[in-house]
């Protein structure tokens, strides 16, 4: 079942590159008595997410976190490796390059698909969404291709 307004985010431990490497960090840990804005992609370095979604993010982050915004996060099906570098070549130091290497919060989001098919395994369905103390408030999920209603400008919109 895909993650929608009102649900809690799930209790898992991701990866985000510390000053010695990757390092855990828990759902908890980001979430928790934290305002966050997050948004997906289906992968650090594809064309949408390095084009538009990535960078409309980075272009827009004093904006959103003059709203209050505590977090922007980044959420991929890559390493923590790929994300920090993706992050750095698209100048992303207010955004945490967040890595979901196994899959696991986006499967328990409910937002994962196979892209087998052009050899990328499981991948996250493109979406943002606005988390207040680990409860979703704003959900935008992607259709199809393209980023619009997923867009930093359209979830500024709900700020």
């Amino acid at each position: 079942m895909t993650v929608k307004v009102g649900d809690s985010i799930p209790s898992c431990t991701l990866m985000v590159m510390g000053e010695s490497g990757p390092q855990p960090i828990t759902t908890s840990e980001i979430f928790d008595n934290h305002k966050v804005a997050l948004f997906a992609v289906p992968g650090a370095f594809t064309p949408g997410c390095s084009l538009t979604h990535l960078p409309g993010f980075v272009a827009n982050a004093d904006k959103i976190l003059a709203k209050g915004v505590d977090h922007i996060v980044c959420l991929s099906v890559n390493d923590a490796f790929v994300m920090a570098a993706w992050g750095k070549d698209q100048n992303a130091e207010a955004i945490m390059m967040l890595a979901d290497g196994n899959c696991e919060l986006t499967e328990l989001l409910g937002v994962s698909f196979d892209a087998s098919g052009f050899g990328m395994g499981k991948r996250s369905q493109r979406y943002s969404m606005l988390v207040e103390n680990g409860v979703v408030k704003v959900f935008n999920l992607e259709a199809g291709a393209g980023v619009d209603v997923s867009s930093a400008e359209n979830l500024m919109q709900a700020l």
